[in-house]
């Protein structure tokens, strides 16, 4: 059980944040013998000199600086990369993250031999009604898509096996929706994900950053993960949906006397061309993922 742990925090101008919060997380976890790991991801402000107070003097307290920003996900993939316990956790920098909340998580991925828990914040006030309504867009789209059985897709708090983070984290973008792909690829192979409630706090100081363009950001890289995994869920509606319109459109005019409608015929064509389409992404997706290291 001892430093079969490591915490991870992506760190991006939150030095009045880190001011209060380093401290606690330092204290509690020599108190449990986890390990630190602590992403300064190009920060302007005094976020660097703030962390390195500390770094030089803590052990098992690993500092990461990064000379420009690379979003989110590239700072949670560059402590992954050092990352040497068989489990890791994510939490913010912000101070909004219950260190106790930790060990809940840790208990449950041991307990059920999960693979990734996450920490749901369901029930709980995360934010402004218009951030409420970019995530609910965002939950359905991936359910859509996806057989997802958790509820907060993009909790920045989950704990996972770091062989298994070390193997798809390639495939995961450096922009906020790494939250979100980093899940779907494990659930997507066929990976244990369990969920367990977790308590959030308000910002200690400063405001997020997540906007619309993060929101569209992750829709995308969801179509990318399921044209990665499962290429046939995109293609083949299209191409049911073009196909049958196509006929509906045409038979009627055709029985009439009236010949081929072009525009039927176009409808036709298109949706037997998406079906070639995810045929052909279908053997890309199996030559992709026998590349996954």
């Amino acid at each position: 059980m001892e430093n079969s742990l490591t915490v991870i925090i992506p760190a991006f101008n939150e030095e009045k944040s880190l001011k209060l919060f380093l401290p606690e997380v330092i204290q509690y976890c020599k108190e449990n013998d986890f390990k630190l790991i602590i992403v300064n991801d190009g920060s302007t402000d005094q976020s660097k000199e703030i962390i390195n107070s500390y770094a030089y003097k803590e052990d098992g307290f690993v500092l990461i600086h990064h000379k420009v920003n690379k979003g989110y996900g590239g700072a949670i993939k560059s402590a992954i990369e050092k990352t040497t316990t068989k489990y890791l956790i994510t939490i913010d920098a912000d101070g909004q993250h219950l260190l106790e909340d930790i060990k809940i998580l840790y208990n449950e991925i041991i307990q059920k031999d999960a693979d990734m828990v996450v920490g749901s914040r369901k029930g709980q006030q995360t934010g402004s009604l218009y951030r409420k309504c970019g995530k609910s867009i965002i939950r359905g789209i991936a359910k859509w898509l996806l057989p997802i059985h958790i509820y907060d897709i993009n909790s920045g708090m989950k704990i996972y096996n770091t062989t298994l983070a070390q193997k798809y984290m390639h495939i995961c973008p450096d922009s906020m929706a790494y939250s979100d792909v980093i899940l779907f690829a494990f659930i997507s192979q066929k990976h244990l994900v369990t969920e367990v409630p977790i308590r959030i706090k308000s910002r200690i100081y400063g405001k997020s950053t997540i906007s619309y363009k993060t929101a569209f950001s992750t829709v995308g890289e969801i179509m990318n993960i399921v044209v990665l995994f499962n290429p046939m869920k995109i293609f083949l509606p299209i191409s049911f949906i073009s196909f049958v319109l196509g006929l509906s459109w045409g038979i009627p005019i055709a029985m009439q006397g009236k010949g081929v409608s072009s525009g039927a015929f176009l409808a036709i064509i298109t949706g037997i061309i998406f079906f070639l389409l995810g045929l052909i992404a279908e053997q890309l997706s199996m030559i992709r993922k026998s590349n996954i290291k």
